[in-house]
């Protein structure tokens, strides 16, 4: 799997319902994660927050619901989108699902295409460069889309993983990522790399930024990581 790639959790308790989305999905270049139960959607998110979440209102055990306030009510899950996906209509159902904290709230039958695009308004929220936004961060400019990026007017060159480094520090600038966060980020989960890689990438990445001069902007955090700002 290629680092970077932005991760959908997708709970619904329907084989052919939930597999059509994971289709749609995976060929829209996002990675699957599946769930049939709220039990089991609670266990993958605790073990690695998805970027979205598109759930399932009836599920057998923990209801949607439930499983949505739960997510909302810890601070370590508060701020992953959830797509609330059920087949009540009514106004106040909608009313319920939005007050627990859903981000979005899709009424079944739903058009596929329709909802990739609210999955993408969520990614435009909290992973803007993966659906090509520009990132901006003091005298810094990511262009995601030409994958280019300059300081102060001026360009700079940057290797791949240099780039997908600095674009996850400019998604969330000042949160402070741990040497294994930014393997799964960067490089990827299902590639072995030696941690000290991350150092030497980072070392790259700040005498890319330092190019044309300036101040080193990404932060040594002593037994935690790095930051940006």
């Amino acid at each position: 799997m290629a680092g970077g790639q932005p991760r959908v959790l997708v709970v619904e308790d329907e084989p052919a319902q939930r597999e059509v989305l994971a289709y749609n999905l995976e060929a829209e270049g996002f990675s699957v994660s599946r769930a049939e139960t709220g039990d089991d959607a609670l266990l993958l998110v605790e073990e690695d927050a998805p970027d979205v979440i598109v759930l399932d209102w009836m599920l057998p055990g923990v209801s949607g619901i439930e499983v949505c306030r739960r997510l909302k009510v810890r601070s370590e899950t508060r701020n992953v989108p959830i797509i609330m996906l059920s087949a009540r209509s009514e106004e106040v159902d909608r009313v319920r699902g939005l007050e627990t904290g859903a981000d979005d709230y899709v009424v079944k039958p739903y058009s596929v295409v329709e909802l990739m695009a609210r999955v993408r308004t969520q990614l435009r929220r909290t992973r803007p460069a993966t659906v090509g936004e520009q990132l901006v961060y003091e005298d810094i400019v990511l262009d995601a889309e030409t994958h280019r990026v300059t300081r102060d007017g001026k360009a700079l060159k940057l290797g791949p993983t240099e780039f997908r480094l600095l674009t996850t520090f400019m998604e969330k600038p000042g949160r402070v990522w741990s040497r294994e966060q930014l393997l799964d980020r960067v490089w990827g989960r299902d590639i072995y790399v030696d941690t000290r890689t991350v150092d030497v990438h980072i070392g790259r990445l700040r005498k890319a930024l330092g190019q044309h001069g300036g101040n080193d902007p990404v932060r040594t955090v002593r037994g935690a990581g790095y930051a940006l700002g």
